[in-house]
C-alpha cells in the first residue's frame, strides 16, 4: 500500500535575506507550495501531499528547508530552497514520494535542484511490538 507523503516546509527560515519585517523567506515558501498545489491539484489525479509548515527544521545555514516523509518510507530533508524559484520542485518531488512504495524516487527523475540540494537521506522507522 502506498502512502502519501507529508510535504514539511520551515516556517522560520530566512535564507539568505537580513533581518526584516517582510515574511520570511520559509513563510513565503509555504504560501509558494500551497498555491502551486491549487494550480496543479485539478490537473493531476491522486491529490497531492499533505503541506505542513513547522517553526524550524534545524538546517539554518543551507535554509530555506523542506522535509518530505511517511509512514513506512524514507524521509529526505531538502535546503538551499528558494521561495521564487523552487516552489514547484519541491512539491514534485513530494509527488514522486508519494507515488513510490519505499519514498525512494528514482534519482535521475527527480528535480535537479533536489537532487543537488538533499542534505539527508533518513531510513523509516522500524517499530518493534513489546511482547
Amino acid at each position: 500500500m502506498i502512502s502519501c507523503s507529508t510535504l514539511y516546509i520551515c516556517t522560520t527560515c530566512r535564507g539568505s535575506e537580513a533581518a526584516t519585517d517582510a515574511p520570511r523567506a520559509g513563510a513565503r515558501l509555504l504560501a509558494a507550495v500551497e498555491r502551486q498545489s491549487l494550480e496543479r491539484g485539478s490537473a493531476e489525479t491522486g491529490g497531492g501531499p499533505a503541506i505542513v509548515g513547522v517553526e524550524c527544521l534545524s538546517n539554518c545555514s543551507r535554509s530555506c528547508s523542506a522535509a518530505v516523509a511517511a509512514p513506512g518510507k524514507w524521509t529526505y530533508v531538502i535546503g538551499n530552497l528558494d521561495p521564487d524559484r523552487h516552489a514547484a520542485d519541491i512539491l514534485a518531488f513530494a509527488r514522486q514520494h508519494s507515488g513510490h512504495e519505499q519514498g525512494l524516487p528514482v534519482w535521475r527523475e527527480r528535480p535537479e535542484h533536489i537532487r543537488k540540494n538533499t542534505i539527508a537521506r533518513v531510513p523509516p522507522i522500524l517499530f518493534k511490538e513489546q511482547s
